[in-house]
């Protein structure tokens, strides 16, 4: 080769990475867009929901002295309307991890939010509140269970279904005696932790309601997906040897299936890992995100099934080798999902596809790793993903979007 020819090579060489860095770059940065966030200082748990005609609802909670608010606000043209007051308290327990949630029916409203019942640390219920008029006026909150129990009940999920509404939690009931309630941390447990679910109407009254699963890990939160065939739940189990993997259960013909694992991570871990999955569905076609610690290895999962969740393809590893979990996940079509994690303090999202392949993945932001930065949000509304996530240095909430 001459030496003018190596300068060519070299130019063209040249180029390409140029290329490929400005495109990397456009890939980190481009296409990503801060929102005004609708919220005030010391605001937190944020929570995003995007309803059937495609708008979406950011709910988050309010500290002021002993005070909590709970507030949501809705996205019209990239802006958030005025602020509303869901329900507010000063008995309320406040978790990091265990959020308030807002599902939204057409006009009819439901939210929830944790309450306490007793002076022990982990003696709370988990309360409804609904609205019949787009959330401008909510009636009085009511108790989701009906045990009665002075004990832990929270991680929830709701989703509409059909005119009513979907609910699963973590249901304590089985782990306190009774005269033994006032207990300060897990691992005062007279029994297991439960996986609870139930259909509810617009005004929150239970039309159905079961127990899913009777041992489970305890601080994980829920989730669940509207497949054609039915509800499905899935969960970070727990067995006797201590094995907390991913489960699934769903109501096929009126009957909930057995508990059966989505893969075997065999995670043997003595307490619970506070990181639960994600799952999302069109149709029959899932996805279904999580974390995993098993054989001392840190990593975000996905799998697809395309049968509702009876069964499931192989195994895709989506981080980067630094990965804390808080997963979310949403599907952009039949064959491809994008997943939302921690890397380390980044906040992270990747396209992923049933085939295996996963495409670059994009920094949203950077957060940190501390309780005090919640699990952050993402969901999709047409060609759009929106993220919401708290800073926990502004004691605030950030929202930003992308285009798909």
């Amino acid at each position: 080769m001459t030496m003018k020819n190596e300068f060519y090579v070299l130019m063209l060489c040249a180029i390409a990475i140029a290329c490929s860095e400005k495109k990397s770059v456009t890939q980190q940065t481009k296409q990503i867009n801060s929102l005004l966030s609708p919220t005030q200082a010391n605001s937190g748990e944020p929570f995003l929901f995007t309803d059937k005609d495609g708008t979406v609802y950011l709910s988050w909670i309010e500290k002021a002295e002993e005070k909590t608010t709970f507030k949501f606000s809705s996205l019209q043209n990239n802006k958030w309307s005025e602020p509303v007051i869901i329900a507010s308290g000063n008995t309320w327990f406040v978790n990091w991890a265990d959020y308030p949630m807002i599902a939204a029916n057409g006009k009819q409203f439901v939210a929830h939010f944790l309450d306490k019942s007793g002076e022990s640390t982990y003696a709370y219920d988990v309360k409804l509140t609904t609205s019949n008029d787009n959330g401008r006026n909510w009636l009085d909150p009511i108790v989701l269970h009906d045990d009665k129990k002075q004990a832990e009940h929270g991680f929830v999920t709701l989703l509409p279904y059909g005119d009513n509404f979907f609910v699963t939690w973590l249901d304590g009931r089985n782990t306190v005696m009774e005269g033994m309630e006032n207990t300060e941390h897990h691992g005062s447990h007279h029994g297991a932790m439960t996986l609870r679910a139930a259909i509810i109407d617009n005004k929150g009254n239970k039309i159905n309601e079961w127990e899913l699963d009777n041992k489970t890990c305890d601080c994980c939160q829920t989730s669940a997906a509207i497949t054609s065939n039915g509800p499905v739940v899935i969960y970070r189990d727990r067995s006797d040897d201590e094995i907390r993997d991913m489960s699934i259960v769903r109501l096929i013909d009126h009957q909930w299936t057995k508990p059966k694992s989505i893969h075997n991570d065999n995670w043997k871990i003595a307490g619970c890992p506070v990181n639960g999955p994600r799952v999302v569905a069109e149709g029959n076609n899932l996805a279904a995100a999580w974390f995993s610690a098993a054989s001392d290895t840190s990593q975000v999962n996905v799998i697809f099934s395309t049968d509702g969740g009876a069964t499931f393809g192989n195994l895709i590893r989506v981080d980067e080798g630094g990965a804390i979990g808080r997963v979310d996940i949403v599907l952009v079509d039949n064959k491809t999902a994008i997943v939302s994690w921690m890397e380390g303090s980044v906040l992270k999202a990747a396209k992923v596809h049933s085939d295996g392949s996963k495409e670059p993945s994009l920094i949203i932001a950077s957060s940190s790793e501390s309780r005090s930065s919640g699990f952050p949000q993402m969901t999709k509304s047409g060609n759009q993903l929106i993220f919401a996530w708290t800073d926990d240095k502004e004691k605030n909430i950030k929202v930003a979007t992308v285009l798909l």
